[in-house]
């Protein structure tokens, strides 16, 4: 694969320990009770190289053709970093009681979008890690290459599957994608770039992304 090629993967995430942290299968996931309803188990779209993955997934499927299956082992330094002690700060516990939360050990908390993890709990001070949960972890992937999108309006759906947006319509006119969707403004901005810096209409970028919303 190359630099902006749309691709279909399957994998199953594992630690060293060999517990599952992300998969897209469905019966695995029920297998080894992991199941969430709430999560959408299919085959993933994601644009080589344009960081829809971590860096040494992104390399490895960049290697593979299609119908290819291969084990990955992904080090700290391209998955998702080292742990940074600097990362693991002293919280006043009345932050939490303006927001009507009890701190727990143990607690995925949400400050201004940035997730922490409570570690512990004293008296007037919470001790909160906002280190991703996989820093500082090796990583070994199960990965298939399903197939290669290649039509643009599959592209730019594929874009919106990767944010779980399965249902969405979309059409091309001229060089101009309309997406009929109901989404937040923030969403729309990122699916927006991501469409215009991707897809092609034969050798020429999309000009212009619309939105159509849709009630009822």
């Amino acid at each position: 694969m190359e630099k902006g090629d749309f691709v279909r993967i399957n994998y199953v995430g594992k630690l060293e320990s060999g517990e599952i942290f992300d998969l897209t299968f469905e019966d695995i996931a029920k297998k080894e009770g992991i199941y969430n309803p709430n999560v959408k188990y299919r085959p993933v779209p994601v644009v080589v190289g344009a960081g829809f993955v971590i860096l040494g997934l992104d390399k490895a499927i960049s290697e593979m053709k299609v119908g290819e299956k291969k084990t990955v082992e992904v080090n700290p330094s391209e998955a998702f970093g080292e742990r940074d002690p600097k990362n693991v700060r002293v919280v006043p516990k009345n932050l939490f009681k303006n927001h009507n939360l009890e701190p727990k050990q143990g607690m995925v908390i949400d400050f201004s979008g940035v997730k922490g993890r409570v570690q512990s709990v004293s008296a007037g001070r919470v001790m909160v890690d906002f280190n991703n949960p996989l820093a500082g972890k090796k990583l070994k992937y199960e990965l298939e290459l399903m197939d290669k999108i290649e039509n643009p309006d599959e592209k730019a759906k594929g874009i919106l599957e990767f944010f779980g947006m399965d249902n969405a319509k979309v059409a091309i006119n001229g060089k101009i994608v309309d997406i009929e969707a109901k989404l937040p403004d923030d969403l729309k901005m990122k699916i927006s770039e991501l469409v215009l810096k991707n897809v092609k209409i034969g050798d020429e970028k999309v000009e212009k992304v619309r939105f159509i919303d849709v009630y009822g």
